[in-house]
């Protein structure tokens, strides 16, 4: 069943407000910690949503997507579309909603977000990620029944993650730049949303890996692209094949551009936390770190958004254990 298309329009400073109350019992107020890298390098303050109970931030949106929805459309059941964090989120959301909930699932996502979605009762319909994408682009998939929540183009979902950005601003009021990852750009147009509504000044710069950016060639041509250069990596929750001209409606005016750093550069960065901070972030939540380090989103203070930590041990170590940092 595809899903009636609202207007894009900006989000409100007393929307996020209303939903930071709404799903206040279901998320983590997570904590702000600094990365102590020493002389010489950007003052770094790392945003932990990998400490959320889906070990991502996409519960912010889901369970507020989730909550906005009629009863008549919470009777239809739910559905989605994810490389895996959305995925939980919506399926966390629909658990806690006693909604049921169907999660089409890019066919690559590591087994532990796999495993989760199925333990938090989602039905799972494994598709490739050409056919996910599309399904995103249609909002609607063959067979499917029930309500659609799209995973990043829903205003509901979009004011959930702002609820990130008012964090920051009480947490770290003396910040300069915040970094954070585009996938379907649901992450950056929240964040942005709150820290221009409140401190325009802030530079708020997304991160993407240079085999999937068509968000710095959106910004680059200032208008919405697709990446024809795109290819999968392990880093499965950002970096789409385009963006959506209605994501790039909602993402122009409250993001002042997107940093494009290597896979090398992102799996330093992975490794950079688990040694110096002890977090395990998945690919999407360390290129916001990566960025940071990137000597493009100037010495700070720099807010990253650790996005999530959703990916499998083993791949994490291959990943990690590939890579050295420096003496």
């Amino acid at each position: 069943m595809s899903a009636i298309v609202e207007p894009v329009r900006p989000i409100q400073l007393d929307e996020i407000r209303e939903a930071r109350k709404r799903i206040a019992k279901t998320i983590v107020r997570t904590p702000l910690v600094r990365l102590e890298m020493g002389p010489g390098f950007p003052d770094i303050r790392l945003k932990l949503e990998n400490l959320q109970p889906i070990n991502a931030y996409k519960l912010r949106g889901a369970a507020n997507a989730v909550a906005m929805l009629s009863e008549a459309e919470r009777r239809q059941g739910v559905w989605t579309i994810s490389a895996g964090n959305a995925g939980q989120g919506v399926a966390y959301a629909a658990r806690k909603a006693g909604v049921p909930c169907s999660v089409v699932v890019i066919d690559t996502a590591p087994e532990s977000k796999i495993a989760r979605m199925r333990r938090l009762g989602a039905k799972l319909i494994p598709v490739p990620f050409d056919t996910a994408w599309q399904a995103m682009e249609d909002r609607a998939f063959p067979g499917i029944e029930g309500t659609f929540v799209h995973p990043f183009d829903n205003q509901n979902f979009v004011t959930g993650n702002a609820t990130l950005g008012l964090e920051i601003l009480e947490d770290a009021p003396d910040v300069l730049t915040v970094t954070a990852a585009i996938g379907g750009g649901g992450l950056l147009t929240g964040v942005g949303s709150a820290i221009k509504a409140l401190k325009p000044e802030v530079k708020v710069w997304g991160a993407e890996p240079e085999t999937a950016a068509p968000g710095a060639l959106s910004f680059a041509k200032q208008s919405p692209q697709v990446f024809a250069e795109w290819k999968q990596s392990f880093v499965d929750g950002a970096g789409g094949k385009s963006i959506f001209p209605r994501m790039w409606e909602r993402m122009r005016p409250v993001a002042d551009g997107s940093i494009v750093v290597s896979l090398e550069e992102t799996k330093r960065a992975m490794r950079l936390l688990a040694e110096k901070t002890r977090v395990i972030a998945e690919g999407a939540g360390a290129l916001s770190v990566a960025a940071a380090l990137s000597d493009k989103a100037g010495s700070g203070p720099i807010v990253a958004v650790v996005s999530g930590g959703n990916i499998d041990l083993d791949k994490f170590f291959e990943l990690i254990s590939s890579v050295s940092l420096p003496a």
